[in-house]
């Protein structure tokens, strides 16, 4: 097998930008060890940024989300058992964001590819790069029983952070910086109406809180726990009276509960590794960095590495920009790293870190305070929630 570009992985991002390739010309390749079904299955994020609901309408896939997905101009904050509204288009210029699963997003972006006749390998066992600082990397796999060789020009890793791509990378080129929070998030599915028409993070004296939604009738909720809790030991009428308790009293007097659908705990973490890119192997997505869920901001900034690798590849195919392959990575960056401070400063701000009184405790009241009643203060939240503008290249 040959083609122009290897694409590891068949997630939203591995998706996108194939599509995306597909419709400047340029020959692409996914690989994905799970089946198409296993990757529909899993639940993910669903606010979408203004850049990445451009981008995908630049990729030809956004008849469904304009017509099914729920774009939102503010979104609220919620502590001391009041409620302060982020105008999220007043104060960006009309900028919004859009809530769209991204089980959606990548249903659309493979009905997509099977319109349009693209490669993809589902069950594709035992992918490993190869000849990556070469000219002529390659990707071997194996399936039923076969194994198989992809030669090609570039790969693209956009397998995860488990995914094989980081990991073919030799160690000793790879700067890693990671921060563990002692905490995770209990998430909630259910077949009920949100509880109010914009997203709420909420703070309060017994761990954090976010009313998430899907649809009009589907809602996402979360609560902090403790880092070893047991998702077991959480019924669902011991969630939503916790739930209930960590919200303003006139948000929990509304909020409608039911039989939860799917229920799970995710670790909080953030991670980057530096440089993203090997030869001819760029890192896209989780598998150059992770960012805790608190700013919306995983799926989002996977879409941003899209977009650079994107155009990088246009210039070089359409235009023989081989000059801008090492500048990959670094664009990247620094875009990354303005997203993870923005994550990690909403966890900061939002989550409990001690039973006690302390000092962070009073650090985190006093900039709430200050944040919200200041216009610079809230336009700064909105800027990064809506996200900031992509990195160029040039």
């Amino acid at each position: 097998m040959k083609t122009q570009v290897a694409i590891i992985g068949a997630g939203p991002s591995g998706l996108l930008l194939g599509q995306l390739l597909s419709r400047q010309g340029i020959d692409n390749v996914i690989l994905e060890r799970k089946s198409g079904e296993y990757v529909l299955s899993r639940i993910r994020a669903g606010v979408l940024e203004q850049g990445m609901v451009d981008l995908l309408r630049e990729a030809g896939v956004d008849k469904r989300m304009n017509a099914e997905g729920h774009p939102h101009s503010g979104v609220e904050l919620a502590f001391d058992n009041r409620r302060v509204r982020v105008d999220l288009a007043g104060l960006t210029g009309g900028k919004t964001v859009m809530v769209y699963g991204q089980t959606e997003v990548t249903r659309d972006l493979m009905a997509a590819r099977e319109t349009s006749g693209g490669t993809t390998v589902y069950e594709a066992d035992n992918v490993r790069p190869h000849a990556l600082g070469t000219d002529h990397p390659y990707v071997t796999f194996d399936k039923n029983g076969e194994t198989l060789r992809l030669d090609c020009d570039y790969v693209a890793g956009c397998d995860g952070f488990h995914g094989v791509s980081r990991q073919s990378i030799p160690a000793d080129r790879l700067k890693v910086f990671e921060k563990l929070y002692p905490f995770g998030w209990l998430g909630v599915l259910s077949d009920t109406p949100p509880v109010s028409d914009e997203l709420i993070y909420a703070r309060h004296t017994r761990g954090f809180a976010l009313c998430s939604m899907r649809s009009p009738t589907r809602s996402r909720y979360y609560v902090q726990v403790p880092l070893d809790e047991e998702v077991e030991k959480w019924t669902d009428e011991r969630f939503w009276e916790e739930l209930k308790r960590r919200l303003p009293e006139e948000v929990a007097a509304r909020l409608a509960t039911g039989p939860s659908i799917e229920k799970s705990i995710a670790p909080l973490r953030s991670f980057v590794v530096e440089p993203m890119q090997h030869g001819r192997l760029f890192l896209v997505g989780d598998a150059a960095h992770i960012v805790p869920p608190t700013g919306a901001k995983g799926l989002n900034l996977a879409a941003s590495d899209v977009n650079t690798l994107y155009r990088l590849l246009v210039k070089v195919y359409h235009e023989d920009r081989t000059d801008l392959i090492p500048r990959y990575s670094q664009t990247c960056l620094k875009r990354i790293w303005k997203a993870e401070r923005f994550s990690w400063w909403m966890t900061s701000l939002l989550h409990k870190f001690s039973d006690e009184e302390d000092f962070e405790t009073r650090m985190q009241q006093a900039e709430l305070d200050y944040l919200t009643s200041s216009e610079a203060g809230l336009t700064t939240i909105a800027e990064n929630y809506v996200g900031l503008p992509y990195e160029s290249l040039e």
